[in-house]
């Protein structure tokens, strides 16, 4: 099994939901950025839990302990080692039904691949819990970029049938993306905001859960970024979006709505804007070859409902093999959309901070 991902930076998670701890080791990060200690504590809260009406009860600090790799508030350029405890666990509401594989979760999945000898509380390291360290490690990623102007932010583009106003994906700007990153619910038209909130609220008390859509927009890449094939732009930021749990499908730019159209409206055509390269669409998201073109990277994560639901369900139990029912109880987020937008934008983060230095070094700095 690998915890690892990365190539130039590589991050390395470690722990489970209900341990001691969770953390994240970043190894490859370049020495003498001043690190900003503010902005770490903001993008952990972000991630937090907050509204009562699509959240979890559960309640964790998240403040995260350095280890290694930070000195006088500069990196060192030695691996980084934080751990953020876990101190509000109930392992007792995973006891009783730890034999039940709970339906879309990876109990059966992780029980056949560790042979039962996994860590279930909570999901164990299956768990969101792990997304905390990883947003850690975008924060740093996120102030390596800026200090190259280069800015994320995103806004929940769906959740269940209901749509914010989609990214204008050629006239995307830094000051939009800041402003995104202020809300507990980022939306780009703050009218959906009820229509969201209602729609989760039916669903908690309906004992169920809902999903969505985030879009993510990065602006400030120059032209040039990333390799054709293998190492590609889109390549890699879908290989650690995939790696948050409850993702089911990345697209970027137009995604699949692109195949609904001629070539002729496909095709981003190029133009001048005085010394800047530009074209007049984006339907390729910023990327062309697996190559960033200067324009706005936009992509789009869907993210399937929370699977832990407190309706009654078909099951089987793993230890007997056979046919069982199971009513889940614990606490739960109805919609863990508005809390995965930081997740999303720390993967992004890590992954364009990898193939910043892939390419260029710690020279680039």
């Amino acid at each position: 099994m690998s915890s690892i991902w990365g190539d130039r930076l590589k991050i390395s998670l470690f722990g489970e939901s209900h341990g001691r701890a969770v953390g994240i080791v970043v190894d490859g990060f370049p020495p003498g950025m001043h690190v900003d200690f503010e902005r770490i504590r903001l993008e952990m809260e972000r991630r937090r839990p907050r509204s009562a009406v699509y959240s979890t009860r559960r309640k964790e600090a998240d403040n995260v302990e350095i280890l290694s790799g930070i000195y006088r508030d500069r990196t060192t350029g030695t691996p980084i080692c934080a751990i953020i405890r876990n101190s509000d666990t109930r392992s007792r509401d995973y006891e009783l039904t730890s034999h039940l594989a709970r339906p879309g979760h990876a109990d059966y999945t992780g029980f056949v691949r560790f042979g039962g000898f996994n860590d279930f509380r909570g999901g164990g390291h299956f768990s969101a819990r792990l997304t905390a360290p990883l947003v850690f490690a975008g924060a740093l990623a996120h102030q390596f970029l800026e200090a190259k102007d280069v800015f994320i932010g995103s806004h929940i583009y769906s959740i269940g049938s209901i749509t914010d106003t989609p990214f204008d994906m050629t006239g995307v700007s830094r000051e939009q993306l800041e402003n995104l990153r202020r809300m507990e619910i980022p939306v780009i038209n703050d009218s959906c905001i009820p229509d969201y909130l209602q729609l989760i609220d039916e669903a908690r008390r309906d004992t169920d859960s809902v999903g969505g859509i985030i879009e993510t927009a990065v602006t400030g890449l120059p032209a040039g970024l990333g390799t054709p094939f293998f190492g590609n732009v889109e390549g890699k930021l879908s290989s650690i979006l995939f790696s948050i749990p409850a993702v089911k499908g990345v697209e970027f730019g137009a995604g699949f709505a692109i195949t609904r159209m001629r070539g002729s409206e496909a095709n981003d055509s190029f133009y001048m804007d005085g010394s800047r390269v530009r074209t007049r669409t984006n339907n390729n998201g910023g990327i062309n070859g697996g190559i960033t073109n200067g324009m706005p990277v936009i992509f789009r994560v869907a993210l399937k409902p929370v699977s832990s639901i407190s309706k009654i369900q078909d099951t089987i139990d793993m230890e007997k093999m056979e046919d069982a029912k199971l009513e889940i109880k614990g606490r739960h987020d109805t919609c863990i959309v508005p809390r995965a937008v930081p997740v999303v934008e720390a993967a992004c983060a890590i992954a364009l901070c990898d193939i910043y230095l892939m390419q260029f070094g710690n020279a680039h700095i």
